[in-house]
């Protein structure tokens, strides 16, 4: 079976988004999910009607943002967060986000086809946070390809589907 990689990142804003400290973050969204939604091997982002995942408060810390999407490949997924404009927002990120104690990016495989929710992501990164990477969940530092039996044993059905486009 053909699998993507998913990925969720989440970050604690050190403002809320329409106080000052927030605007040069803010004000580059459209243009960076733009930027994924073009870029080569983008299969799908988590986004609400605003068209971002900005007003998904899925965390009882409402500071918490989550950014959660598809790629066709790990190679895609690193070439857009590492070698795009979207790098300009990594380098200016302590300005717009508090740093982060624990996990805050965890990557799996999905099948293709396959719509991850923000339980399921949530439950990718807590494993992340507690086990380490694994095939459950892994990091850009730890990839672990995907393996057909591993994929098999997994119970898709304890996972609360997507909500959202």
């Amino acid at each position: 079976m053909p699998y993507y990689v998913a990925q969720l990142n989440i970050g604690r804003i050190r403002a809320a988004l329409d106080d000052p400290i927030m605007t040069g973050f803010v004000s580059r969204l459209d243009e960076i999910n733009a930027l994924a939604d073009r870029s080569p091997g983008f299969v799908w982002r988590l986004q609400t009607t605003q068209g971002n995942a900005t007003y998904l408060r899925p965390y009882a810390d409402d500071r918490i943002l989550v950014n959660m999407s598809v790629w066709e490949s790990v190679a895609a997924l690193r070439a857009f967060v590492y070698k795009s404009m979207h790098t300009d927002l990594l380098r200016r990120r302590q300005e717009w986000f508090e740093k982060f104690a624990g996990a805050y990016v965890a990557l799996w495989w999905t099948p293709v086809g396959h719509r991850p929710g923000i339980d399921e992501a949530k439950k990718r990164l807590a494993h992340l946070e507690r086990h380490g990477p694994s095939q459950f969940a892994f990091t850009f530092k730890t990839i672990y390809p995907p393996d057909e039996a591993f994929q098999r044993s997994i119970d898709w059905s304890s996972f609360e589907p997507c909500a959202t486009s």
